[in-house]
């Protein structure tokens, strides 16, 4: 299965989401924070960054941007409870898979995931 780093200021929501991707068989990681997110894509290799967007001392849209740029077949699946945080997604969308609108249901954020990881995987 993959390897997938949650990226999530709330620490509930954060382990409630790796909890049920770990039923599907993923492995994940945790980062509570964009920048600690960016540290750990620099200490190991992932298949999916799954971040929110709005956090506190980098936010899911600039660490998508540096993920991007410094691992290209990187897949990058956002959330966010936030419609304008979502518009400002927009220029991302070339980069990222989907944008996962919260709150969510368990069944929700497990099919996005799967949903992600099956997407053909991006040209470096």
């Amino acid at each position: 299965m993959a390897k997938i780093l949650i990226t999530e200021d709330e620490d509930s929501l954060r382990s409630f989401v790796a909890r049920a991707l770990r039923l599907d068989g993923h492995e994940t990681h945790e980062a509570a924070d964009g920048a600690e997110g960016l540290q750990r894509l620099e200490e190991c290799s992932y298949d999916l960054l799954l971040s929110d967007i709005r956090m506190p001392v980098m936010d899911g849209i600039e660490l998508a941007h540096r993920a991007a740029a410094q691992y290209p077949a990187l897949k990058i699946l956002l959330m966010t409870g936030y419609a304008e945080q979502r518009e400002r997604a927009d220029d991302l969308m070339a980069k990222v898979v989907d944008v996962v609108d919260k709150p969510f249901a368990l069944p929700d954020i497990r099919r996005a995931v799967a949903q992600a990881l099956a997407v053909a995987p991006k040209a470096a």
